[in-house]
């Protein structure tokens, strides 16, 4: 379910005559979801039916059609308990950004924006939320000894970019390890993590607090692998594929790599062109033949030969500057997806990152 709220089955039978009539009337089950669809609009609402069954689509229509008057009181209650309840379901990172585009289009730039930050004032109240704001490498250093699994319970309740700033920062056959308990983690017991946070946070000389919902899985660690340079993310999978072949091509196929261009369709690659033109000679030297080749059928002759011509004239180039080059391509790919301006095949259907 993609919204942060849920529903009973007792909501049929129960009469609804004006049942929105000030902006302290209760609300639960379908009737909270019909009024958070009404708050968002019939274009977001259209997309969150479509997680629901046949019958609850009905359902939640009646809901809706008996609906006559949404105070804005309520409408604001109704998206910040929704909020609230994707931060609950959801990594921290990937949360902020869902709440940032669920109260965007449902409320004015103003609203939404102080929504949105009293909202995520709590994170230093979350499992180990005392060390965002501390040095990536030297929290590194002070987990470094810890069990694999001890850090990949770290890493999973850490923003993506701490994260994987972190991993980044441990020994290449250590980050395998980490990735590959990170990606199938478990919810933890909560006295546990009250005990790891105590243990760190002495290390660390910072204070903190407890609390934990479910975490990590395999969309933490496509989100955190794409805030690295292509070099450190392709590293980590390689090292992965060699411990967990399985596991790996499950990341793999969750995200969208620099060689993935290749699998655009044609107008997706004429759009992406539009925006890269000066990353792109410098970008093309360590691609592959075929993504090259992809790339030049979607450009003019005039155009392909200005681009081999800036990468004769690069000279000596350092790998890391190539690497920095081709993600801001991936970073550019993936926000043109994320406005469906392009499309990104995920084997059977077409899905936007």
């Amino acid at each position: 379910m993609v919204i942060g709220v849920s529903y009973g089955r007792d909501d049929r039978a129960q009469p609804t005559p004006e049942w929105i009539v000030s902006d302290d009337v209760v609300l639960s089950g379908r009737r909270k979801v019909a009024a958070l669809l009404i708050s968002l609009g019939a274009e977001q609402a259209s997309k969150i039916l479509r997680s629901f069954s046949e019958s609850d689509v009905e359902a939640i229509t009646r809901e809706i059609v008996r609906i006559e008057r949404l105070p804005d009181a309520l409408r604001e209650r109704v998206m910040r308990e929704a909020l609230e309840g994707a931060q609950e379901q959801r990594s921290t990172s990937a949360g902020t950004e869902f709440a940032r585009q669920l109260l965007g289009r449902a409320l004015p730039s103003n609203k939404a924006a102080d929504m949105l930050a009293r909202a995520a004032a709590p994170r230093r109240n979350k499992p180990f939320g005392f060390m965002v704001g501390l040095d990536p490498d030297q929290l590194a250093a002070a987990l470094e000894q810890e069990h694999p699994q001890t850090i990949a319970l770290v890493l999973s309740h850490l923003p993506h970019e701490l994260s994987g700033r972190m991993l980044v920062a441990f020994p290449p056959e250590l980050r395998a390890d980490i990735t590959s308990r990170l990606a199938v983690i478990a919810p933890t017991d909560p006295e546990r993590i009250r005990e790891v946070e105590s243990v760190l946070r002495k290390r660390i000389a910072v204070l903190g607090q407890q609390g934990l919902t479910k975490a990590g899985g395999i969309e933490h660690v496509v989100a955190m692998l794409g805030t690295m340079d292509s070099g450190s993310e392709r590293a980590i999978l390689d090292a992965l594929a060699e411990k967990d072949p399985l596991l790996a091509e499950q990341v793999r196929k969750n995200m969208f790599l620099f060689e993935d261009i290749r699998s655009l369709d044609d107008k997706s690659i004429r759009r992406l062109l539009t925006e890269i033109r000066t990353d792109l000679p410098l970008a093309l030297r360590s691609a592959s033949d075929d993504l090259k080749q992809r790339i030049y059928a979607n450009m003019s002759s005039r155009a392909r030969q200005q681009i081999e011509d800036e990468m004769s004239l690069h000279g000596p180039t350092r790998v890391r500057d190539v690497e920095d080059a081709q993600h801001r391509i991936v970073e550019t790919a993936r926000a043109l997806a994320e406005k469906e301006e392009i499309f990104i095949s995920r084997g059977r259907e077409d899905i936007v990152i």
